[in-house]
């Protein structure tokens, strides 16, 4: 039984050319024993433990997971270079994405929050104090009720879905200052944790309260309940793309993920929240409706 592969975007796409030209690969329409599912590293953690309880159950099947971003994920899934790709977003927010060529499997929704360390003094924000945070306007802690203390931003890329839905419903899309920039959440976790004054994001999956905390906004902390009524607003689906509809193995990994007892158990115990309990809906343009 083969465990998860890390391995560079770079090598892992050459890899894919190489499958493709062999006769092997990554084409979700078709039987495979190999998948590979790339992209949100806020949707990461969840698809490493499906792929993990899947290959438990079926040993002749390997599953890769990597990370990347939605945006990587997205053009991966597109090009062929992966089985799936993992996003925060739609990809019609994506421009540059041939969005007729995929098909969509919303397997959850994930919160995100800014996170600061633990022994961070400050626990809430307004939204334009964010806001005013993150466009470089406040620059000391102390501006909001802190320490007096530099802020030092730790932002995402833009190829990131958690920075596009942090941007558009945390930010209101306004710019943000320079900062740090990191790729991974994983690392946005720790150098917010180990960094004095620091300040991030992240997908609610990897806040554990205890090196980090997630910041209430305007007063409204970032819960299952207050999510599903979009009374906290910052907030995504998890997309599995696949390249036309998913057939053979790949579907039977789709149809895991998707399932009663994966829903129901896994997915709240990992930080994320069933599509089926969230009671509005949110369209690619970010027009929010009641269920």
């Amino acid at each position: 039984m083969k465990r998860f592969k890390y391995i560079s975007i770079a090598v892992f796409s050459a890899l894919s050319l190489a499958l493709t030209a062999c006769g092997g690969g990554n084409s979700s329409t078709g039987s495979s024993n190999s998948i590979t599912a790339v992209g949100s590293t806020a949707l990461q953690p969840l698809v490493e433990q499906a792929g993990k309880n899947f290959m438990n159950e079926n040993p002749g099947i390997s599953i890769q997971v990597q990370g990347g971003g939605s945006g990587t994920g997205l053009s991966q899934v597109v090009s062929g270079g992966a089985t799936i790709g993992n996003s925060d977003i739609f990809a019609e927010e994506k421009k540059e994405i041939d969005v007729n060529a995929l098909v969509d499997h919303k397997v959850a929704v994930v919160g995100m929050a800014a996170i600061v360390s633990k022994n961070a003094k400050v626990d809430q924000l307004s939204k334009q104090q964010l806001i005013d945070i993150f466009t470089g306007k406040i620059t000391n802690w102390k501006e909001v009720g802190g320490d007096d203390q530099k802020i030092t931003l730790v932002n995402r890329p833009a190829s990131s879905g958690t920075r596009t839905t942090f941007f558009s419903y945390a930010l209101d899309k306004n710019q943000e200052a320079q900062g740090i920039t990191e790729d991974s959440s994983g690392t946005v976790r720790k150098i917010v944790s180990e960094t004095p004054g620091a300040i991030g994001y992240a997908a609610l999956s990897y806040i554990d309260n205890t090196t980090i905390k997630a910041i209430k906004l305007d007063g409204v902390e970032p819960t299952v309940e207050n999510i599903t009524t979009n009374k906290y607003p910052v907030w995504a689906y998890e997309h599995m793309y696949t390249k036309g509809e998913p057939t053979g193995d790949v579907k039977t990994f789709l149809d895991y993920v998707l399932s009663d007892k994966f829903q129901q158990e896994v997915v709240p115990q990992a930080g994320y929240i069933p599509v089926s309990v969230m009671k509005v809906d949110r369209d690619a343009s970010g027009n929010v409706t009641n269920k």
